[in-house]
Order: structure tokens, then C-alpha cells, then sequence
């Protein structure tokens, strides 16, 4: 089992971990502990080095979390042995780019959800842009600005963004934890992870955000389109 302390401390950058598992043939290794997001919700896996290693990838696989390593760019390293200690660093720039766009998506979320009921059908992001959809048949042009100027109003209020773990049945007495049309939350999962933006959202969600609203910075909907007679997609850009 992977702790993954991305997840408790989404600001750190550099950490030291056991070595569990080695896969020669896919040049990964398992470790005790990460601080590399594996991906999921959207959000894409982090990328940085481990023992000056390049991490090509992470991926979850049950309570596992791999990484590929990219021998060949660090001059033929080996491999590390199970049961050593490595030295991880993320790409941090990377990281942090994601951490505001992930909380960009959640400001809009909240928004959307607080002003309009609308739940969300879908989403994808990549660093400083992506795109959200939404069950909003009610969704237009002139609407959309309306949008904009209330996410950024909500940037402007520098709320604080907290991360806290319940257990499943408490987390699920709170009204709309799931914004999401369909439940992602698999059953055999009994510790839920919440993000909660103070006064404006408050999720289910296992990624990596800022502690603030307002280092988000300026949020641009640059892209609208009808996917449907009810779906709607609204694309972001992070400046």
C-alpha cells in the first residue's frame, strides 16, 4: 500500500521513500509513500525525478502507486533495488499550474452549482486550461459572462481551500457531496477525501489544490458549446 502524501500536503515538493516493488520489464518501481499524484479525476499525474531518474509516469493500480523511470535520460541508471531509499522531487511548476487549475474547476463548479442547481457530466484538464460539462439546459451566451464575472468575484474573495478525511457514512450525510451526475465513488472506498472552499463548495475529491482562492488567478471562460439539448461544455483558461 502507496501513502500518498499529495493528498495530506499538496505543497510538497521533495520526499524520501522505501522502494516495495521493482518491475524490470516496465522500468517502474513501488514505493511506501509518494508524493506524486497519480492521477485521476481529471487531473493529470505528476511528473519529476526520482534519484535524478525522470518519472515518465504514475499510475494507481489498487493500493499501489507505480512510477515509470526514464533510465536512459539519466545516463543508464539502475534501477533501485526493493527495500532501498530514494529521494523524490516533483516537477513543482508543474504541479502548482495543476493545483490552480483544479481549484479554478471547483470555484466554477461551485458556482454553477450554488447559482444554477447544474450538476456536472464530465471534465478534463490539463496545466492552466480545460474544460468542464454540465447538465445546464438553460446554459447560453450571454449567461456564460455572467459566469466569468461570478468566478472571478469568488478568486477575488481569497477563501480558503481545506482538505479533510471522513468516513464514508458521516461524508455522505452532507447535502450534494457528489456534483458529479453519477457517483465515482466506488463502494469498497470508506475514508472520503473533501475539499471544501470555505463559504462557496464543498466535494468529494481526491486531487491537489491551492490553499486559497486567490492563488488561482484570473479565470477566463474561453470557449462555450452546446453538447446537446441539455449537455453544455464550458472551456477555462487560467491566466
Amino acid at each position: 500500500m502507496t501513502e500518498i502524501l499529495a493528498q495530506a500536503d499538496a505543497y510538497l515538493k521533495d520526499f524520501e521513500a522505501a522502494v516495495t516493488a521493482v518491475d524490470t520489464e516496465q522500468q517502474s518501481i513501488a514505493l511506501d509513500k509518494t508524493a506524486f499524484f497519480p492521477g485521476g479525476g481529471g487531473q493529470p499525474h505528476d511528473l519529476g525525478s526520482i534519484d535524478d531518474m525522470p518519472v515518465v509516469r504514475v499510475k494507481r493500480q489498487g493500493d499501489t502507486v507505480w512510477h515509470w523511470l526514464d533510465r536512459d535520460a539519466a545516463a543508464g541508471a539502475s534501477l533501485p533495488a526493493q527495500g532501498a531509499v530514494v529521494h523524490g522531487s516533483i516537477d513543482w511548476e508543474r504541479r502548482y499550474r495543476l493545483m490552480r487549475t483544479h481549484t479554478a474547476f471547483h470555484i466554477l463548479c461551485g458556482v454553477v452549482w450554488r447559482d444554477y442547481q447544474a450538476q456536472v457530466t464530465g471534465g478534463n484538464m490539463e496545466e492552466l486550461r480545460g474544460r468542464m460539462d454540465f447538465e445546464f439546459e438553460t446554459l447560453h451566451a450571454e449567461l456564460v459572462h455572467e459566469i466569468e464575472e461570478k468566478i472571478n468575484a469568488e478568486v477575488a474573495a481569497a477563501r480558503s481551500v481545506r482538505v479533510r478525511v471522513l468516513p464514508r457514512e458521516e461524508a455522505f450525510r452532507i447535502p450534494d457531496l457528489i456534483r458529479t451526475k453519477i457517483n465515482l465513488l466506488p463502494p469498497q472506498i470508506q475514508q472520503v477525501r473533501i475539499v471544501e472552499i470555505e463559504g462557496l463548495d464543498l466535494q468529494a475529491d481526491g486531487g491537489t489544490h491551492v490553499a486559497a482562492t486567490s492563488e488561482v488567478g484570473e479565470i477566463l471562460i474561453s470557449g462555450y458549446k452546446s453538447k446537446g439539448r441539455i449537455n453544455k461544455r464550458i472551456e477555462l483558461t487560467i491566466r
